[in-house]
């Protein structure tokens, strides 16, 4: 997915829980579903969480794209910080109570 349509999926108005704003869009015609994940630096300060996290996205997005998000386009973007509680890592209740927010969200 290039940045042009990105910026155009981040214009509409996304879905959103405590820390999760979920982009969708129905795919141009012939194309097939892109996906987008954007976690910042800021939000999740530790290369290993975000890639955890980037990584459990594309599972959630890929199981729910094959069953009922057939033809979108997607993009997933952290809005608030993690790790507050554990000084700024990832731990396993966190990373349970973002995959629950997100399979609400899906």
């Amino acid at each position: 997915m290039n940045s042009a349509r990105i910026s155009e999926l981040l214009k509409t108005r996304p879905k959103a829980s405590l820390y999760w704003g979920l982009y969708l869009a129905p795919t141009e015609d012939g194309a097939r579903a892109d996906l987008g994940v954007a976690v910042a630096k800021k939000l999740a300060k530790r290369a290993v969480d975000r890639n955890k996290i980037k990584r459990m996205i594309r599972q959630l997005v890929w199981t729910a794209q094959t069953t009922h998000l057939n033809c979108s386009d997607v993009v997933v973007k952290l809005k608030k910080p993690i790790g507050r509680d554990t000084r700024g890592r990832l731990r396993k209740k966190e990373k349970t109570l973002l995959r629950n927010q997100f399979a609400d969200l899906i």
